[in-house]
C-alpha cells in the first residue's frame, strides 16, 4: 500500500471519476453549510500586566509589582486570565452593562476567550456574540472590571497591612522598653559601663601587677641568697638565736661576766696543775665559777627571747660576728617583709586575671541585651516606615492591569469564515478523495510497479523496459528504435544484466509471460536487435506455436519455419532467415500445427536447440504464455533459464504468484523478471480479444502489410 502511494499521480489518473466525484460533494456540502448557518460577530480587546512601578510609596510598588514566572511555578499571566473568566468578575462586568443584558455568566464565560501573548505580558480578550453591539459592550466591561478589581486588590492588601501595622507597632514599643530596663539592669548589677574602656584598664592594672611580682621576686632571691651565706658564716640558727648572740655579745654586763668566768676558768685550770681534784682552793674556785656561769647564764637568759638562753660559745663576742650576725637578722626581717608583698602582689594579680576572665562572659549577656534592644529599636523603626508606607498605598489608587486596546463593533461576523471552510472542505475533500482512490486501488489486484514486480517474483530484477512508440514497436525500420538511445540502453543493459548473472557462457534463453498481453515477444524482438548491434549472432526462435507473432514484427511469412524442420526433416540453416538488422535472424513458426505441444516436447527440438545453440552467439526462444500452456518450462529445461515478462495495470498478482511458484516448485530455472511498461497503442495493439490460443491449420504465406497491424491494433481495442 505504501508504495502504491508513492504513485499517487498515476493512480489519480485512473480513479479521477471518483475522485472528482467524492471532492466536488464535499465542497458542495461546505457551501450548503455556509447558506443555513448562522452568524456570529468577535471583537477583542487588550490588558496589558504591567510591571512598571508607579507607587509614591516601596510598599506600593511592592504590592503592584508583577512577580516573576519560575519553571514549575505560577505563571501571572495565566492567573490574570483565570481570574478574568471567574464569576466574580463577570457578575461585575454584567452589572456595569446599561442597561442590564439578559446574558448569564455561564454564556458568558463560554464565549470569553482569554490568550497571552507570546513572549510579553499581554493577554487578548474575545467575545463572540450575535449581536456585535453587544459583544463590544461586554468585552469593554470585562476590561473596565478587571483594572478596577487589580485596584481594589492591591488597596485591599495595602489596607490588610496597615491594620495588622496599627496593631503591632505598640506592641514593638513594649518590646523595645522591656529590652532597655532590661539592658540598664544588668550593667548596674555587673558593674560594665564599657566593655573596651574597662578591659583596657584591667589589661593595664595586670601588667603593672606582673611587673611588680617579677621585680620583688627578684629581690627576695637576692635577700635569701644573702641569708644563706650569712647562716653559713655566722652559724646562727634561727632569728631568735641569732638575735640573742648579738645582744648577749654587745651587753656590759655580760661582757664583765664573761670576762669574770674567763679569769676564774683560768684560775680552775692553773689549780688543776697545782692541785689535785680534792684540794680545797680547786674545789673552791669551781665552785665560784659554776656559781659564776651560772648567772651568766641567766644574765644571758634575760636578753634572749622567751628567756630562752643560747649556748655561751654561739654569742657574737667581737664586733665582726656581732655585725654579721645583725645583718642576717635584718635580711631575714627584709625576707619576710618582701614575702608577705608578694603574696599580696599575688593575690591582687588573681583577683585582676579573674576580673579579666570575667568580664568575656558578662560582656556575652550584655550583647544579647544589646542586640535585643537594637532589634527592638530597628523592628520598631521599621514597622513605623511601612505603616506610613502602607497608609498612602491604601490612599493612592493604582493597578498593575492597563487596557491598552478597547474592544470595538465588528463589522464582519467571524463565523463562519466563508474562506476557512472552504480550505478545510477542501482539505477534507481530498483526503477523502484520496482514500476512495486507495480504498479502489486495495481493491484492483494487477501489478502496478516495478517494486512491487520484485517484491511479487521474489527474483532478481533484470531490467525496467520503457514505453515503445507506434514507430519503434515494428522493426521494419529499425533506425527509429536504434537511434534513440532512451529505449536501446534499457534493453542493453538487460541484456548485459543476462550475462553477468549466467554462470556459463551465455547461449539460449527462454522468454514468456504469465499471462497474454504482457509483451513478452516484443520484448524478444527489441532485445534481439540490440545484441545483434552489439556484434552478436543471434536468433529469435518463435516458439510461440499457438499465436505467433514475431513474423509480422519482422515483416516476414510464417512458413517455413520451426514447424518444418520438426515434421519435415528440412536443415535448420535452409529454414533461418535473415532480417534487414544485421547479424539477425529469425527461425518463424512455420505453419501452424494442431498439437503445437507435441512438436516441443519432441526430440528433434532438443536437438534443434542444441543445433541453434551452436551456430549462434545467442539464441532467444518467445513462448507462449503460462496461463495457457507450458511449452516455456519444458523449453527452459534445455535452456539457460526462463525471462518472465510482466506488464504493469496488466498481470495479476496473484496469477503472477501462482506461476512463479509452480516453475520453483518444479525446478524450472528462472534467469529473473523483467518490467515491461508499454504504450497505449502498443497495448491495443497486441492485447486482441480473439487472441484464444486456438490452433489454425494454416498462415498465410503473404508478407503482413501495414494496413493488416493496423488491423490487429483495431481487433485488439476491440
Amino acid at each position: 500500500m505504501g508504495k502504491e502511494i508513492s504513485s499517487l499521480a498515476k493512480v489519480l489518473k485512473r480513479r479521477s471519476i471518483p475522485a472528482i466525484t467524492t471532492f466536488t460533494s464535499v465542497i458542495g456540502g461546505s457551501v450548503v453549510y455556509l447558506a443555513v448557518a448562522s452568524r456570529l460577530y468577535e471583537t477583542s480587546g487588550r490588558l496589558i500586566l504591567d510591571e512598571k512601578q508607579i507607587s509614591v510609596s516601596q510598599l506600593g510598588r511592592d504590592l503592584s509589582q508583577v512577580p516573576l514566572t519560575t519553571p514549575g511555578g505560577s505563571n501571572p499571566l495565566a492567573t490574570q486570565a483565570e481570574l478574568i473568566k471567574s464569576q466574580q468578575v463577570l457578575q461585575k462586568a454584567i452589572a456595569q452593562i446599561s442597561p442590564p443584558e439578559s446574558i448569564s455568566t455561564a454564556e458568558l464565560s463560554q464565549n470569553l476567550k482569554v490568550k497571552v501573548i507570546p513572549a510579553t505580558n499581554i493577554l487578548e480578550l474575545s467575545y463572540r456574540s450575535p449581536d456585535p453591539d453587544l459583544a463590544a459592550k461586554i468585552l469593554n466591561a470585562v476590561s473596565e472590571t478587571m483594572v478596577k478589581e487589580s485596584a481594589d486588590t492591591i488597596s485591599s492588601e495595602a489596607r490588610s497591612v496597615r491594620q495588622f501595622l496599627e496593631v503591632e507597632v505598640p506592641k514593638q514599643r513594649s518590646r523595645l522598653k522591656i529590652a532597655e530596663v532590661s539592658e540598664n539592669i544588668y550593667r548596674k548589677k555587673s558593674g560594665i559601663v564599657s566593655i573596651e574602656e574597662q578591659t583596657k584598664t584591667l589589661v593595664e592594672s595586670l601588667a603593672t601587677i606582673e611587673n611588680q611580682e617579677r621585680t620583688l621576686v627578684g629581690e627576695l632571691q637576692q635577700t635569701l641568697s644573702r641569708i644563706g651565706d650569712l647562716e653559713q658564716i655566722t652559724k646562727a640558727g634561727n632569728l631568735n638565736n641569732a638575735y640573742s648572740a648579738v645582744r648577749g655579745g654587745g651587753d656590759e654586763e655580760l661582757r664583765n661576766l664573761r670576762a669574770k668566768l674567763a679569769d676564774l676558768e683560768a684560775q680552775v685550770v692553773e689549780a688543776r696543775v697545782r692541785f689535785t681534784e680534792n684540794h680545797p682552793s680547786l674545789l673552791n674556785l669551781i665552785e665560784r665559777r659554776d656559781v659564776l656561769r651560772q648567772l651568766y647564764l641567766q644574765k644571758l637568759a634575760l636578753v634572749s627571747p622567751n628567756n630562752r638562753a643560747i649556748a655561751p660559745e654561739k654569742v657574737a663576742n667581737d664586733q665582726l660576728s656581732q655585725n654579721l650576725t645583725s645583718q642576717l637578722i635584718t635580711q631575714k626581717i627584709e625576707r619576710s617583709a618582701l614575702e608577705n608583698k608578694l603574696k599580696t602582689v599575688q593575690a591582687q594579680r588573681a583577683k585582676l586575671q579573674a576580673n579579666l576572665v570575667q568580664l568575656p562572659i558578662k560582656q556575652e549577656t550584655l550583647n544579647t541585651l544589646v542586640r535585643q534592644r537594637q532589634e527592638a529599636a530597628d523592628s520598631l523603626k521599621l514597622l513605623q516606615s511601612k505603616l506610613e508606607e502602607a497608609r498612602i498605598a491604601e490612599a493612592q489608587l493604582i493597578s498593575n492591569i492597563r487596557i491598552i486596546a478597547k474592544a470595538t463593533v465588528p463589522d464582519t461576523p467571524a463565523s463562519p469564515k466563508q474562506s476557512v471552510v472552504l480550505v478545510i472542505a477542501s482539505f477534507f475533500g481530498m483526503i477523502l478523495a484520496v482514500g476512495v482512490v486507495l480504498l479502489l486501488e486495495a481493491l484492483d489486484n494487477t501489478l502496478r510497479d516495478a517494486s512491487q514486480a520484485e517484491e511479487l517474483l521474489k527474483l532478481p530484477l533484470l531490467g525496467i523496459l520503457p514505453r515503445l512508440t507506434a514507430t519503434t514497436l515494428k522493426l521494419d525500420s529499425v533506425e527509429s528504435f536504434l537511434n534513440d538511445a532512451g529505449l536501446v540502453e534499457p534493453y542493453r543493459m538487460l541484456l548485459k544484466t543476462l550475462e553477468f548473472r549466467c554462470r556459463e557462457n551465455l547461449r539460449l534463453i527462454v522468454v514468456s509471460s504469465a499471462l497474454s498481453g504482457e509483451g513478452k515477444s516484443i520484448v524478444v524482438s527489441h532485445l534481439a536487435t540490440v545484441s545483434a548491434m552489439l556484434s552478436r549472432r543471434t536468433l529469435i526462435i518463435d516458439a510461440d506455436l499457438h499465436k505467433p507473432i514475431q513474423h509480422q514484427l519482422f515483416d516476414l511469412t510464417a512458413t517455413p519455419g520451426i514447424s518444418e524442420v520438426l515434421e519435415k526433416n528440412q536443415s535448420l540453416l535452409e529454414v533461418i532467415r535473415p532480417t534487414a538488422i544485421e547479424n539477425l535472424s529469425i527461425l518463424t513458426c512455420g505453419e501452424l500445427h494442431q498439437h503445437p505441444s507435441q512438436l516441443l516436447e519432441s526430440t528433434a527440438m532438443k536437438s534443434l536447440m542444441a543445433e541453434a545453440a551452436a551456430h549462434f552467439d545467442l539464441v532467444i526462444i518467445d513462448t507462449a504464455p503460462l496461463c495457457a500452456s507450458i511449452d516455456a518450462a519444458t523449453l527452459t529445461q534445455q535452456s539457460h533459464g526462463m525471462v518472465l515478462v510482466t506488464r504493469p495495470n496488466l498481470t495479476r498478482k496473484e496469477v503472477l504468484q501462482k506461476t512463479v511458484s509452480e516453475l520453483t516448485e518444479n525446478g524450472i530455472p528462472i534467469l529473473g523478471g523483467v518490467v515491461n511498461d508499454m504504450t497505449t497503442d502498443v497495448e491495443k495493439y497486441y492485447r486482441n480479444s480473439v487472441y484464444t490460443y486456438q490452433s489454425e491449420r494454416r498462415l498465410t504465406t503473404q508478407k503482413v502489410s501495414h494496413t493488416s497491424s493496423d488491423r490487429l491494433e483495431s481487433e485488439d481495442v476491440k
